[in-house]
Formats: C-alpha cells, structure tokens, sequence
C-alpha cells in the first residue's frame, strides 16, 4: 500500500460523501487495517465496528444471508460459446466503443481493468493492462464470471447493482479475502426510456483508485452511455415503443419522446396488441376486452378512433395492430423467465397487470404471468428472490412463499423469526394449524460462511 499524505482518522465519518471510500489525504495502509479489524470481527461474530462504511455494512450482511464465503472466488456462470451469443445481443453491446475510448485509455495507462456487467452482474467484457488482466484471472475477475453479491460478496459492481447508485469498494471492504488487494469503482448503467438497470462499468485496481477521480469517472462514463442510447434510432425497423402496464392501473406508453399515460380502457387495448403482434380483427379484440357482454361495435371503434389521436398512425387497422418495434414490460419479464433469468424476470415485475382491468383478455394475461413468475420465486428455493416477492404488497397474505423463505434463512437469525412469527400469523388468519420449527432450516452464517454459496 502506498503512502498518500498525512494520516487521517479511519472512521468511516471523516467521509463526506457515503459512496466514497475515503476522503483525500487518508492514509490508505492505515484505512485499510481498520477496514480489515472490522471484517475479521463481523465474520467472527456478525458485529459492525465504527470503520465500517455503512453502505458497506449493508453489503456484507447481504452477503451474509446469501452464505457467501470469506474466501469465494466468483463461479463462471456463461462459458465462451454462450458468452458470445449473450453479450452479442445485449443493449450494452452496441456501447462497447465507448467504453473502450472512455475507460480503455486510462485502464491501459494506469496500470487498471475495466469491466462492463449486465443487470444481474455477470461481467460481459474485461480489458485493460495485460499484467493485471492476469492476475485478475486468478479470482475469476474475467468475461462470464457473476459478481452479484451473491456470488461474489461486497465488490464495486455487484454492490453498485444491488443499491442501484455509483459505489467505490477499496480494498479490504471486499467482502471475499482474494479481493481485497484491489480496489475498483463503478456505476450502474440505465435504460434512459424505461428506468430499468441494463449493467454497470466499473474500474478495478490498486489503491490509487481510491479517490474521488475513480467515482467520477465511472459516473461520467455511465451517463454519457445513456445519453448515447438516448441519440441512438433505428429507423429500419419504425419507431421504437416502451410500453410499461405491470404494477400500474393506466399504462405508460413512451415513443418518439413522448410519455403518455394512456386510460385505462386504451392501456388494455394496446397491452392486448402488443401481445398479439399479428393484430386482431374487430370481434376479437372486442371479445378480449368485453367478454359475454353485449356491447355496440360503434363503441370499440370510438375507443380506437381516440387512441389514434392520441398515438397516431402507431395504430394500424384491418386487422387492428401497433406499427412499431413495441418493447413491453409484460412480454420482457415472459422472455425473461423463459431464458431462465428469475432474478431479471423478478426486476422487470414491477406487480400485476393493470391490476384494477377486468377485461377478460387482460385478467388472463396477468393470471398465467402471476403464476410463472411466483413459481419460479418458489422453484428456486433462492433466498433473495424469496425474500424480494415476500416484501411486496401483492404478496401480502401469500403463505406458501412466507414458508419457503422460512426454511431457508439461517436458523438463529431476527429476519428468520419475523418470518416466523409472520407465517405463524396468516396461518391462523387461514384457520390452519401452528406449524412445527423447519427442521432444515441452515444454521446461521457465521465466522464461517465456510460454504460458498
């Protein structure tokens, strides 16, 4: 480690900005020891001391409850042959140029790494300095590991996805011990139409990045990035549309610029469109929206005929249809489940299908997506996923779910007694038995973590 001026106080409270590691002029040796202090006495005994940064503190209890080890090295997760097909189609692949002109200069020259994510933090590319590019390879900091915190502990890209803002991670507040003798910064990096994560940059390397420069720089670089998908067209294929209906009583619908909050009659029209890209004919599209009830054909067409002035020649007749590239917050989190991508799928659903819409079509729409996606929380016996579906409000009275997070929160623990004590409660809300204590419930994450994850 390498002298930086004068000593400074390694309390994380000398810290005016809670992203950064530490303010200029801080010993880095000395920051480090006490960071180290700290983690040895949160894996022996689960305590955080004052050194600790509390985004940090955050980040290893996370990785506590996902019994990462203290000693992981992150799984690959894409070999090469799927690599290539996964990152070739990924939206921040048409980006890579610029990342390279924004981070591959300062990577080469500074002796550092840069590396772009995806939204679940698997790495897509690596580069840089070939020395470091080498011994990265040691811990699998290399194109298709995953880097979540799940897999890989506290590190600037998992942690900067899982809290959704720029983070720098120094040294020995990675959680993993192979980590901890680098230091890296990242950002995360945003659809700018839709909101939703798309991956992170991040730059990695000695202690000299742990300065305000490595934030700002990988800020920077995930800002111009956005704004390049911003400029970005493709007029082949007409105009781009973001449709977002899942959570919401009247449907979002973005084009050319503008934001539209479409009715509630006009968000269930273009939902079932969207869906049915060959288009509808009349007597379907208005069997989807009114069911058995007797309606005058007059009354749909006037429907469509104020949907058009509000969205323009977007919407095509005979048979009735979007004319655009329509990009659909239902159909993304179906793919994505289907891909095998539980964690996205579970991002994307943002709640049901225009919850409130009794439009016979719609309700079957949100009925088979409510089911896949619940059933993938539950096949996956995954804690976050678990834990993430319990906390939402459509899942308030939902047992089944409460049970599984139930039996697989480490035994011991305060979150799993809520959970108890939550379960314990529906089920007699249902008339059901008490249950006995899950018997295979894992004992609590520890000095240990001894298993990876």
């Amino acid at each position: 480690m390498q002298e930086a001026g004068p000593v400074v106080n390694p309390s994380v409270n000398a810290s005016l900005n809670p992203w950064l590691a530490m303010v200029p002029g801080t010993d880095p040796a000395g920051r480090s020891r006490a960071v180290r202090d700290g983690w040895e006495e949160f894996v022996a005994r689960g305590a955080i001391t004052p050194s600790v940064r509390p985004v940090v503190a955050e980040s290893w209890r996370r990785s506590a409850t996902a019994r990462v080890a203290s000693d992981v090295v992150a799984p690959i997760s894409l070999e090469p042959g799927a690599l290539e097909a996964y990152r070739s189609g990924h939206p921040l692949a048409r980006l890579l140029p610029l990342f390279r002109e924004l981070l591959g200069g300062v990577a080469q020259e500074g002796g550092h790494l840069f590396a772009v994510s995806d939204e679940l933090g698997r790495l897509l590319w690596v580069d840089g300095h070939r020395g470091e590019l080498r011994r990265a390879e040691r811990m699998n900091f290399v194109a298709g590991a995953s880097w979540d915190e799940r897999h890989a502990g506290t590190n600037a890209p998992g942690t900067a996805l899982a809290v959704g803002h720029p983070v720098q991670i120094f040294a020995t507040e990675h959680f993993s011990r192979p980590m901890q003798r680098w230091t890296c910064a990242a950002a995360p990096v945003r659809d700018p139409h839709t909101g939703r994560l798309l991956g992170a940059v991040d730059i990695t390397g000695g202690d000299h990045l742990a300065g305000p420069h490595s934030l700002a720089l990988v800020q920077a670089t995930a800002r111009a990035a956005e704004a390049e998908l911003t400029s970005q067209r493709r007029p082949a294929a007409g105009p781009d549309v973001w449709l977002s209906a899942l959570g919401r009583d009247e449907a979002l619908w973005v084009a050319q610029g503008r934001r539209l909050r479409l009715s509630r009659r006009h968000s269930e029209i273009v939902v079932l469109l969207a869906t049915h890209p060959d288009g509808l004919t009349g007597d379907r599209l208005a069997a989807l929206l009114y069911g058995e009830q007797e309606v005058d054909p007059v009354t749909l067409r006037a429907e469509l005929s104020r949907l058009r002035r509000r969205i323009g020649p977007l919407l095509g007749s005979r048979p009735y249809r979007l004319c655009a590239t329509v990009r659909c917050d239902v159909l993304m989190a179906a793919d994505e489940l289907t891909a095998g991508f539980p964690h996205a799928a579970l991002r994307t659903y943002q709640g049901p299908l225009l919850p409130l819409s009794e439009a016979p079509g719609v309700r079957r729409l949100r009925a088979v997506l409510d089911d896949r996606v619940r059933r993938a929380v539950l096949d996956g016996r995954d804690v976050e996923l678990l834990r993430t579906w319990v906390r939402t409000p459509w899942a308030e009275g939902d047992l089944e779910v409460r049970e599984a997070l139930l039996a697989v929160l480490p035994a011991g623990s305060a979150e799993r007694a809520a959970v108890a004590r939550d379960t314990q409660r529906l089920r007699a809300a249902y008339g059901l038995p008490a249950a006995h204590p899950v018997a295979r419930a894992r004992p609590a994450a520890t000095s240990a973590q001894r298993g990876a994850h």
